[in-house]
């Protein structure tokens, strides 16, 4: 059964995910639209790469969402570490690459890795999420 996430206080996680893609999207027309005849040819790819992320991680968010408003996860505290995991990932990931393509400072990519790694955290524990609390 799904409930609307208040009862269990994680529909603060939908809304995060809501702006966390509000803020991809815009991010994205920023790049097409304001540094279209800016970016060198590499830092477009590098920006492009960025937003890719952002997305798809900012989709992971809404379904940390939904699982956290069903029952059998209602009661773990593994969607919240999950959500803050994805959300860190994009800042670190995403936001270090937004500012490389940007700004063309280089020791900017020795952040990125700590952003990707705390994607595969999130992903790790999702994919945990049914074995701790003995869901099928």
């Amino acid at each position: 059964m799904v409930n609307s996430g208040q009862e269990n206080g994680f529909g603060w996680i939908l809304t995060l995910g809501a702006l966390v893609l509000f803020v991809g999207v815009a991010a994205g027309a920023f790049g097409a639209h304001g540094l279209k005849n800016v970016l060198s040819e590499y830092s477009r790819g590098v920006y492009e790469k960025a937003v890719f992320y952002h997305l798809v991680h900012g989709l992971a968010i809404l379904l940390v969402a939904i699982l956290a408003s069903s029952s059998a996860y209602s009661d773990s505290s593994l969607p919240r570490l999950i959500a803050y995991c994805l959300t860190g990932g994009v800042v670190l990931f995403s936001g270090s690459l937004y500012l490389l393509a940007i700004t063309e400072v280089k020791w900017l990519g020795a952040i990125t890795p700590l952003g990707g790694t705390l994607f595969l955290l999130a992903w790790g524990l999702l994919a945990y999420l049914p074995f701790s609390v003995g869901a099928d």
